[in-house]
């Protein structure tokens, strides 16, 4: 009997931060707001099914980044897949919020970095590095100021 194969662990982070639940649903889904702390794109919406592009890379290399938004619940839960233009490979990006009082933990999972070929910048380090600045810094900061 063969033994059967572990699934990859997918990269997770989580933070609490100072602000409402409201105040952080409405920096991750309002296209204005979004401009502010994450990628440039051209549109965003919280629609199952939307499609969005942004660039984004390290040291001069930049990917074209295609996402579908595949889940929406409302002040609870974005999520999307992601994957770059030109290359093997998808995964999704789910975002989780659990209001605290007036503080929310927010969870970051992102899972299917196996699929990806073995480029440098897509190695899980690099995901894990690029997340830790955007949840753990970037976006922290833009919501505790709002």
């Amino acid at each position: 009997m063969a033994a059967q194969e572990e699934k990859p662990e997918p990269f997770t982070i989580e933070r609490t931060y100072e602000a409402s639940s409201d105040n952080v649903w409405l920096a991750i889904t309002d296209h204005e707001k979004l401009k502010q702390w994450y990628f440039e794109m051209e549109d965003f919406k919280p629609e199952v099914g939307f499609e969005f592009v942004f660039y984004g890379g390290s040291e001069g290399k930049s990917f074209k980044h295609i996402c579908v938004v595949t889940e929406v619940v409302k002040d609870k839960i974005l999520a999307y897949s992601w994957r770059y233009d030109g290359y093997a490979g998808n995964s999704t990006v789910r975002i989780e919020l659990f209001p605290e009082g007036d503080k929310t933990r927010v969870k970051l999972t992102h899972e299917g970095l196996e699929t990806f070929p073995p480029v440098d910048d897509f190695k899980k380090e690099n995901f894990a590095m690029g997340w830790t600045e955007i949840i753990g810094k970037i976006l922290k900061e833009f919501v505790e100021k709002q």
